[in-house]
């Protein structure tokens, strides 16, 4: 009986050399690649293109980067001060008092987390309005409200939460890791979640579903959120007295107040992140 061979095994012939031997007699066979068009026979001659392609892709990054940063401090920054910033702290010193001014932050501080937005803003109309120790107490009376409605909210679908955390089990570990152990685990679970990058918005509707107890995601969000509230606080408090100085000083150089202001929020903020 005579075999004759096909097409695909005279492909398979011209492309691998069976080596009954191997490598040093060891008796283990392997495949010698001889066609240059197979994807395994492809060769690491590319890796120095690529090294330099990864390179040159990583300097115009950087080159883009610097050019967005100069047009920030030179042109964006100072703009945005002088028609945006300046023009909204004499509007609310004219138009409301103290005590309005109260009420509308302590308002969206408690109605904003319920709708995902973020309270840096009302944050800082509070440390430039009321300092540092009115301000601060301002805030955490809100935030202790504003991020207990979610928390409820949230009781009301906990199934649904549930399923929704079940299709991206990865992404979810981290915040099911907050519902395991003691009382003081998950405290401290919650206040990490704070003060990491972690999108802490969302996480106030998925806690309940991490069975994680109100005592402990209340006491773990205020204490991971101290950080947030001092830093907003320093930034707003620095920023008003650079602009009403240099309003008192009544200077025309856009620019020279816009870098002061830009420089103190920079500087701060990176303490921050490299404090935590």
């Amino acid at each position: 009986m005579t075999y004759i061979a096909s097409d695909e095994d005279l492909k398979l012939e011209r492309d691998y050399v069976k080596l009954e031997g191997g490598d040093g007699g060891d008796g283990y066979g392997g495949a010698l690649c001889q066609s240059e068009t197979s994807p395994s026979c492809r060769g690491t001659g590319d890796g120095g293109w690529w090294s330099l392609w990864w390179w040159t892709k990583l300097v115009l990054g950087v080159v883009v980067a610097g050019i967005l940063v100069a047009v920030i401090f030179k042109w964006v920054g100072p703009f945005v001060i002088d028609k945006g910033i300046v023009p909204i702290i004499n509007w609310e010193i004219e138009t409301f008092s103290r005590t309005k001014l109260a009420l509308i932050i302590f308002g969206s501080l408690t109605i904003f987390p319920s709708f995902l937005l973020p309270s840096s803003p009302s944050m800082w109309v509070a440390g430039m309005t009321f300092g540092y120790v009115y301000g601060f107490l301002l805030i955490i009376g809100a935030v202790s409200i504003g991020v207990s409605v979610p928390y409820f909210i949230g009781s009301l679908f906990y199934h649904r939460i549930q399923v929704w955390l079940d299709k991206y089990p990865k992404k979810a570990s981290v915040i099911r890791l907050a519902g395991e152990g003691s009382l003081f685990n998950q405290f401290r679970a919650v206040a990490f979640i704070r003060i990491s990058p972690f999108p802490y918005i969302i996480y106030n509707y998925c806690a309940v579903a991490t069975d994680v107890k109100y005592g402990p995601y209340l006491l773990g969000t205020l204490v991971g959120m101290v950080p947030e509230i001092f830093v907003t606080l320093y930034t707003s408090n620095g920023s008003c007295h650079i602009i009403c100085e240099k309003a008192a000083e009544g200077t025309k150089d856009e620019r020279e107040a816009g870098f002061a202001v830009i420089s103190h929020s920079i500087t701060t903020a990176l303490s921050s992140f490299g404090w935590q």
